[in-house]
């Protein structure tokens, strides 16, 4: 891979970063750090209706399972441009052969080739 294509690479995997923790923010202040009373409007002392609890759990529930898999891939794109700056993107971990660029397009964080992968998501169906 030449370097056109990792300055690319690493353009491109900086800005989905950015988008990645924009995101996480906007989750953070909106839904995460609120209490019950921020989230319902509601700013009188009175006890909250069971309904009302339970979708607001629901939604600090989602917001949650939103930000744990927004987080896991901020590690795989930082793991990414680590691989980068390493001289090691674009060739797999597992093989060590290199990592087509088509998949590099679809998968800019990829750390194996598209027949690792595949070998993979078959061990894990196998479980």
């Amino acid at each position: 891979m030449n370097k056109k294509d990792l300055k690319r690479f690493e353009k491109r995997l900086m800005e989905e970063r950015e988008k990645l923790v924009k995101n996480m923010e906007r989750l953070e202040s909106s839904v995460l750090n609120r209490n019950q009373k921020e989230s319902s409007g509601d700013l009188s002392a009175y006890s909250f209706h069971m309904a009302d609890l339970a979708t607001d759990a629901s939604e600090r529930e989602k917001a949650f399972l939103f930000a744990s898999k927004e987080g896991r891939l901020l590690y795989h794109i930082d793991e990414a441009l680590r691989r980068i700056h390493r001289n090691e993107y674009g060739v797999c971990q597992n093989c060590k052969a290199g990592i087509s660029k088509e998949r590099l397009e679809a998968v800019p964080h990829a750390r194996l080739c598209i027949n690792c992968k595949e070998e993979e998501e078959k061990a894990k169906q196998r479980r």
